[in-house]
């Protein structure tokens, strides 16, 4: 027997978990980046109290395609959008898609939102700092979001409008949807402080 090494699961077959980064010192332990070749655990993290932090990021963001409607319980078909979609960030920056989508993660994640309190018979809306695990649902809920609204609303695929809302987060541009909600929302908590 010879003793090749095994070489590391890529993403798709193409793309590398090896080189990406967390920049967010707070995100880290919830990004998992575990190398998986195709983003379907088959929901083994579902008993586990925050199990979903350890299912692979890009497995996240197709669980967050398949929201109720149209794309619900097509799992499949969302890892298809999901893999069209990288292809494009990839042909267009150049980069790792999975580089850019932890960035965008991180740019798109508010980190105050509201809540409200009764206090008395009245209710107060107060600012209140946001858990690093909600960060990560609310910017993938927001980036999904933006594509559906974007893809909707012109004659573009739901792969290129992923593949662009993915960019424009990942740059922290205000042409993002996510980016915009996270403005909003963080304008909002800084009012009721």
């Amino acid at each position: 027997m010879s003793s090749k090494s095994i070489p590391s699961l890529k993403l798709f077959g193409r793309y590398s978990f090896g080189d990406v980064e967390v920049r967010d010192i707070s995100l880290k332990q919830y990004i998992s980046l575990k190398p998986v070749l195709v983003p379907w655990s088959g929901g083994r993290h579902e008993h586990k109290k925050f199990g979903k932090a350890e299912v692979n990021i890009v497995e996240r963001l197709v669980n967050k395609l398949m929201r109720p409607g149209k794309m619900g319980g097509k799992k499949a078909k969302a890892i298809n959008i999901v893999k069209a979609a990288f292809r494009i960030i990839e042909l267009e920056t150049g980069k790792n898609p999975i580089q850019l989508l932890v960035y965008a993660i991180e740019n798109a994640g508010p980190c105050e939102d509201v809540t409200t309190i009764a206090y008395g018979g009245a209710a107060y809306t107060v600012s209140v700092d946001v858990s690093p695990l909600r960060r990560i649902d609310v910017a993938l809920k927001n980036i999904v979001d933006g594509a559906k609204n974007r893809a909707r609303n012109n004659r573009m695929s739901i792969e290129e409008a992923l593949a662009q809302e993915i960019i424009l987060a990942a740059k922290n541009d205000l042409g993002s949807y996510a980016i915009n909600k996270r403005i909003e929302i963080e304008r909002i908590a800084l009012a009721s402080r």
